[in-house]
């Protein structure tokens, strides 16, 4: 029988990054302290490089973030500014839009980041996890959907994004994204799991470190 070594989670056993002056950070991070520095809790929201969104619920995901009054930094491609009418002036003071790479861990891992709207692909999950960030489980393709059921229904460190059809793939209202991001952000059930959270993210620093089980993992794959 074939044996698997269980070794992860692997974002944990990066070489430690260098401290960077505050002229040196990029400008998405400076943005981050100045919300530490404010006290304003961030939701993080990104969806991968690999997902179809259509441009009508990228509007909606918009929308929802405006209304809910919530900080927020957005990774996303490329939005056609008349797709949006209007949004980047109304949320310049409260979010950030980021239409780059970016470091999802560096972001993640920041202090006044407080939530993750997320695809739930395995590696976030993984990063997630790992800086003890709640989830807003939004999957879209693949295996995220089964990534999702295990944030949600299994290890209890997440919310699920509702469709209007209550189906996996259907639309989600400005409405109901609004509510669930607010729930996340400043509800009890969010409160409850961000503490949660960072349980299951010790239990993951104790795994990768040395006498931990992915060490010894490791070791017998040796």
């Amino acid at each position: 029988q074939p044996k698997s070594w269980c070794i992860g989670p692997l974002c944990l056993v990066q070489p430690p990054k260098m401290e960077l002056s505050p002229t040196q950070k990029t400008k998405w991070i400076q943005w981050l302290d100045q919300k530490l520095a404010q006290g304003c809790p961030v939701l993080f929201v990104s969806f991968g490089s690999q997902a179809h969104i259509s441009s009508t619920q990228l509007q909606e995901i918009a929308f929802a973030l405006e209304e809910s009054n919530i900080s927020f930094l957005w990774a996303v491609k490329k939005i056609q500014p008349e797709q949006m009418d209007g949004f980047y002036d109304r949320i310049r003071e409260r979010g950030i839009i980021v239409e780059e790479w970016v470091d999802q861990q560096e972001i993640l891992e920041h202090k006044i980041v407080q939530g993750f709207l997320s695809h739930c692909g395995w590696n976030s999950v993984l990063e997630g996890i790992c800086a003890g960030v709640p989830f807003l489980a939004y999957p879209i393709i693949a295996e995220q959907f089964l990534n999702a059921k295990l944030i949600v229904e299994e290890i209890k460190i997440g919310m699920r994004v509702s469709t209007v059809d209550g189906s996996t793939k259907g639309f989600v209202t400005k409405e109901s994204l609004k509510n669930t991001v607010i729930e996340l952000m400043e509800g009890v059930k969010g409160r409850e799991m961000r503490e949660k959270v960072k349980g299951v993210a010790e239990a993951a620093r104790n795994a990768a470190a040395e006498g931990g089980s992915s060490w010894h993992a490791l070791n017998q794959l040796i």
